[in-house]
């Protein structure tokens, strides 16, 4: 399992924005950073610096990505074909712990990735473990029969703070989802605006 440095809100502490979008985000009380230099005024950023916080901030939505694993991603993006910035959301709206997280079958990201890890989650009838298990177009995301009542997958199905996007078609019903198409920068329902296109200057300059 992917060690989780650092906990979910302090990731949106150190930002200073709700990446999420979760009504119990810090931020929406204080928005100034943890610790104890957390309320210093902050300094303008250098464009390594927004770089850099862009990175992180992405990094950090997908439930805080190891460094190894983002660029590898990041990577993969580039030898594809069309735009690397797109190509990189495209990658990382494939992975299984992010479609089971998208389609409400969860409360947060974190959640998704344990959910898939204790093989709660079946793709074509088959169950998978693997939290970056790529998923396909037209692949079928399935609850399995005996995880579909717990407390945890009712409850995220009827959160109302986010909405299914239109790149998947779910059944809470059924706990079913289909994966429709790979999306865009502009299909993702990010709670905050995403920069690629600074992460990938980043990456090309480090």
């Amino acid at each position: 399992m992917t060690k989780r440095t650092s906990a979910k809100y302090k990731i949106d502490r150190r930002m200073g924005e709700n990446i999420w979008g979760r009504p119990k985000s810090p931020v929406n009380r204080r928005e100034y950073g943890p610790g104890q230099h957390g309320q210093r005024r902050k300094a303008k950023l250098s464009d390594f610096g927004l770089q850099l916080r862009a990175k992180q901030k992405l990094k950090g939505h997908y439930g805080d990505l190891t460094e190894k694993q983002f660029r590898r991603i990041y990577a993969e993006a580039e030898r594809v074909k069309g735009d690397t910035g797109e190509n990189l959301i495209g990658l990382l709206e494939r992975r299984l712990d992010a479609v089971v997280y998208r389609a409400k079958f969860v409360p947060t990201v974190f959640a998704a990735r344990q959910f898939v890890n204790h093989g709660h989650v079946t793709v074509n009838g088959k169950k998978v473990n693997i939290p970056s298990y790529r998923v396909k177009e037209g692949d079928v995301i399935e609850v399995r029969q005996k995880s579909k009542q717990m407390a945890l997958v009712l409850e995220a199905s009827q959160l109302p703070e986010r909405d299914v996007p239109d790149y998947l078609e779910v059944d809470h019903s059924k706990m079913v989802a289909t994966f429709v198409r790979t999306p865009g920068l502009s299909d993702v329902p990010y709670a905050v605006q995403m920069e690629p296109n600074l992460v990938i200057e980043y990456y090309a300059q480090n």
